[in-house]
């Protein structure tokens, strides 16, 4: 099945808003600590309202599909899940204005949680209608390239958040901000999310479900690779999740910064996981053999130009990120290393996220800011690799693994908050050791999903090339 490019393109507009989204609570996490005087692990309730929201969708999904005795998404269409989603979305973002207006936490979270609500219809339409587009094998590649525009929405998302919220990096930036500055960011986006919605409504796209005969259910969970890719979402978006949210008071900690300062690092992390999903996008756009190898060097380069470009243009220092280059020039190797199998990728990738929180628990300075930071870097890849790996070989029971995948990103709502009790037990900098443990699981994951595969007649890394390489 020749890949839609039309469709691809189109449907790649809606990675840029879970992008936005997600990156941004990085920039609400120290304004509602210090504006609602909670304990560190009661700020991570932001990530926790965002995150669970992708459980409790994917729990209505299923019951929802049950009460109907049949897969939603096969009766209403992938298209028409998109749209749905986004309206969701919309609404949540809207109430952000009366939760600002009566400076109520609580009607903020819900807010969050509605918007979550929204994104988890979207991700379990768009992952599986990605990979329909086109063949399976290559269904890795297709998300590698959405993965591409999301983390463009996470690396512009805190500084555009951040000046919105701030305006500018004075030292009273932080004391003057309200939370009612959090009312204008989020209508923008409640009425981009409307956009959108009507303009899926009117694109043309295929409509794609799955052909075979979808069963309701807990069919899927007969096999070990989606069982085992089920852990390894919760914790991959765990790990993802807490590296960043935990990282505005890492650096109010050990380098005196307040919220309205700390935005250019929390660009640079997800501004990071964009340096590894643009470059393993590569292969999507045709790019092959010498070139391919240069623009792996390049790309990475390039997006942290971007990075440093959008900082610059909000008025940040961003000299104070020059040296990360050298955590850039390791990924590229890692690029190199990987072979295009996704299994090894998984393999260095995973290592080298578990390294770099070794690393950062054991030092201190900028080596220890930028070894926390490139966690980034390793989790660039994770998100297809694991979700191609643990729904290889599902047939009839596709939709649903997805379902059951998507629901697991519920490890952003309970990871972050984990590290965040943590660091008020024993420090901001030794709570990563939950990170550390984390890749720790992914490791294993790769090593073990491999034979599991392998006993059902698939090898990835034998038969898939170019596939595998990011999210």
């Amino acid at each position: 099945m020749t890949t839609n490019r039309s469709a691809l393109f189109t449907l790649m507009n809606v990675w840029f808003f879970w992008g936005f989204v997600a990156a941004s609570n990085g920039i609400l996490i120290p304004l509602f600590k210090e504006k609602f005087s909670l304990s560190q692990g009661q700020s991570q309730l932001v990530d926790s309202a965002f995150y669970a929201a992708y459980f409790i969708g994917s729990i209505l999904y299923f019951v929802v599909s049950g009460a109907l005795k049949t897969d939603i998404l096969n009766k209403i269409g992938y298209k028409n899940g998109i749209v749905y989603g986004l309206i969701l979305s919309a609404a949540g973002s809207l109430l952000f204005i009366p939760a600002a207006d009566t400076q109520s936490f609580a009607l903020l979270l819900s807010g969050l949680f509605v918007v979550g609500l929204g994104f988890s219809l979207q991700q379990i339409a768009t992952n599986p209608y990605m990979i329909a587009l086109g063949d399976p094998a290559t269904g890795a590649l297709r998300i590698n390239m959405g993965g591409a525009v999301n983390n463009f929405g996470t690396t512009i998302g805190p500084v555009l958040v951040s000046y919105a919220i701030f305006g500018a990096f004075t030292d009273d930036a932080a004391k003057t901000a309200t939370v009612e500055s959090v009312k204008t960011p989020y209508l923008i986006l409640g009425a981009l999310f409307l956009v959108f919605a009507v303009w899926f409504s009117l694109a043309k796209l295929p409509r794609i479900s799955n052909d075979e005969t979808v069963e309701i259910g807990t069919g899927a969970l007969k096999f070990p690779q989606l069982v085992l890719g089920m852990v390894a979402i919760f914790m991959y978006v765990g790990v993802e999740v807490t590296i960043g949210s935990n990282l505005g008071e890492y650096l109010a900690q050990t380098q005196q910064l307040d919220s309205s300062k700390i935005s250019m690092y929390i660009s640079l992390f997800w501004g990071s996981l964009m340096m590894g999903r643009w470059t393993a996008s590569l292969p999507g756009f045709g790019v092959t053999g010498t070139t391919r190898q240069i623009m792996t060097v390049l790309l990475p380069f390039i997006a942290f130009g971007v990075v440093l470009g959008v900082n610059a243009l909000h008025g940040s220092d961003v000299s104070l990120l020059y040296p990360y280059a050298f955590c850039i020039f390791g990924v590229v190797a890692a690029f190199f290393f990987s072979g295009d199998k996704p299994v090894r990728t998984m393999l260095i990738f995973t290592g080298m996220g578990g390294l770099a929180m070794t690393i950062g628990l054991l030092t201190s300075g900028q080596v220890a800011l930028f070894a926390f930071i490139s966690g980034g870097l390793a989790c660039s890849i994770l998100w297809p690799c694991i979700f191609s790996l643990a729904t290889a070989g599902l047939g009839k029971y596709t939709s649903q693994g997805s379902a059951f995948l998507i629901m697991m990103i519920l490890g952003g709502a309970i990871v972050p908050v984990l590290q965040g009790t943590l660091a008020d037990s024993i420090g901001i900098q030794y709570s990563y050791v939950v990170a550390l443990l984390c890749f720790g699981y992914l490791f294993f994951f790769a090593m073990r999903v491999q034979t599991e595969l392998r006993k059902q007649g698939i090898d990835f890394d034998q038969t898939v090339t170019n596939t595998g390489k990011g999210h």
